[in-house]
């Protein structure tokens, strides 16, 4: 082999280096482009009007009012759900957050009755809106980490919706 094989041969792996490299880009660049069409809200925007927090959020291409938030001073994702009496958690991210599974109720969903577990959490923001002592359950049928941010949380707000908005008032 002489020399300028040698060197073909380098300048082909390096293209194809160049364009493993793009691919990999483009798809990080998509990736994320995807998650801020599910949860427009990863920074949710927050203004003091005196002493009410406000939070302001916008829905997602689906209609679907997602947003990140704290339990516990732990990151996690929620989707706002009016129909839902109180928190619902994922019994996999239940896990991760170290919520305590109290005593067994029977919960009414679109797909029939299902079997939930109490919890108390301590806190859980959206924002600058902070409440504690919030009642939730921990939903063993649930697949995905989306939080369903139910009404033991929401009662507490006023809400306002405008076109593609949603404001939060505590």
């Amino acid at each position: 082999m002489n020399k300028t094989d040698n060197a073909s041969k380098i300048g082909q792996g390096m293209v194809y280096i160049a364009w493993i490299m793009l691919l990999v880009m483009l798809t990080f660049a998509f990736n994320k482009y995807l998650d801020q069409q599910n949860n427009p809200n990863q920074n949710v925007y927050t203004r003091q009007n005196g002493d009410i927090a406000e939070v302001i959020l916008k829905q997602n291409r689906y209609g679907h009012y997602v947003a990140n938030g704290l339990i516990n001073n732990s990151p996690v994702t929620f989707m706002l759900d009016t129909g839902a009496t109180v928190i619902s958690i994922p019994e996999t991210l239940a896990k991760k957050l170290h919520l305590i599974k109290g005593h067994p109720i029977r919960s009414s969903t679109a797909n029939g009755y299902i079997t939930v577990y109490s919890t108390l959490l301590k806190s859980v923001s959206i924002g600058a809106i902070e409440l504690n002592n919030i009642r939730a359950s921990i939903n063993p049928h649930m697949r995905e980490d989306e939080i369903l941010l139910g009404m033991s949380f929401m009662k507490h707000l006023e809400m306002t919706q405008k076109g593609q908005q949603m404001i939060l008032r505590y």
